[in-house]
């Protein structure tokens, strides 16, 4: 018997979320403004395991450090800037301090991304825009047709 594939109607989409965090709120509006409700991981409360964190890591294809998260972090008091860090210990810093992973991730079936800027997330989503959407700050990223601007 052959493996299915993904229904694309209602794939499997996954945030790393903060909900403080307004580029991860409006990741979030994008995503449901696809139709989509994505399975939501406030990593903050349930930070991914090693393994999780290090797979997301190599599918995003960035090295460790762009996956570090500076501001309002203990990036700085941690001397994280010093190239005397290996990637295995700056993971271990990110689980031990999950404030240190920057947000949002995104995993659908087109692909792993941090999506910062958070309009970066429709590259990845597999259904369309529904309609018209805005940033929280009233910056149009979609139209009425549900097509990306710019």
């Amino acid at each position: 018997m052959k493996p299915s594939s993904p229904d694309p109607a209602s794939p499997e989409v996954t945030i790393y979320h903060n909900p403080a965090c307004g580029t991860s709120r409006n990741t979030l509006a994008m995503i449901r403004n696809a139709g989509l409700e994505p399975h939501i991981v406030e990593y903050l409360l349930t930070p991914p395991d090693r393994d999780t964190l290090k797979r997301l890591i190599d599918a995003m294809q960035l090295p460790v450090r762009e996956v570090l998260r500076r501001k309002g972090t203990p990036y700085d008091e941690l001397g994280l800037d010093d190239p005397r860090w290996t990637d295995d210990e700056l993971i271990d810093l990110m689980l031990q301090h999950p404030l240190l992973i920057n947000r949002p991730i995104v995993v659908t079936p087109l692909g792993t991304r941090l999506c910062r800027p958070s309009e970066a997330v429709l590259d990845l989503l597999p259904a369309p825009q529904q309609g018209a959407f805005s940033k929280e700050d009233g910056e149009a990223v979609v139209d009425r047709q549900g097509r990306r601007l710019r």
